[in-house]
């Protein structure tokens, strides 16, 4: 798998860590997750947001705006166009993760921002044409191994993210680790000596 490490076109933060109820509640909103993930890919002015999104450049100015005060996107360089700059926007960060919240509101935004529900949906056709690949699997593990895991996890994403662009098909990678009521075996009884031989 070839890596392009300039992908985005631009210097971001590898990871920002989301506390504030600004930040949390622009990125709960489905379409300005959407401009977000169209800057994994390269700077973009408003007028090329807009018609990735099929939306009004006003409406997506609004957004990106919020974006920007909210400090998730910023301008990464501008282009004089007929004595007009041309702004072009980039995030922040690679990644931004949800910190610790302690407002219940806080929380309660956050809880409608889940990736796999996001993904269900937006993988439904793929799975109707037999063209999903995904598996899911249950392991009983210490909680410093599921960070370390985790992280492994992330790496692969950004790799992922990091694929020069090519093709007419978008993929979609989603990826969770989660607590589970799943069924786990009891311990394993003593060793029987005539059962263990051969």
């Amino acid at each position: 798998m070839s890596v392009n490490h300039r992908i985005p076109d631009y210097d971001l933060d590898e990871m920002l860590v989301v506390t504030a109820p600004e930040q949390l509640r622009a990125l709960a909103d489905p379409l300005r997750g959407a401009l977000l993930d169209l800057l994994l890919e390269r700077a973009a002015t408003v007028t090329e947001m807009a018609q990735a999104v099929d939306r009004p450049k006003s409406s997506i100015a609004y957004h990106v705006n919020l974006l920007v005060d909210a400090g998730l996107m910023r301008v990464v360089r501008t282009r004089r166009v007929r004595a007009i700059d041309e702004r072009y926007y980039g995030r922040v960060a690679r990644t931004y993760y949800v910190g610790v919240l302690s407002r219940p509101e806080d929380k309660q935004v956050v809880s409608g921002m889940n990736g796999i529900a996001a993904a269900v949906a937006e993988s439904a056709a793929a799975h109707a044409a037999d063209e999903l690949r995904c598996t899911l699997v249950h392991a009983r593990i210490p909680i410093e191994e599921v960070r370390a895991f985790w992280a492994e996890v992330q790496e692969v994403a950004r790799r992922f993210a990091q694929i020069p662009r090519s093709g007419d098909q978008v993929y979609g990678f989603v990826a969770g680790l989660y607590p589970t009521d799943a069924p786990t075996l009891p311990p394993p009884a003593d060793s029987d000596p005539e059962r263990d031989q051969p």
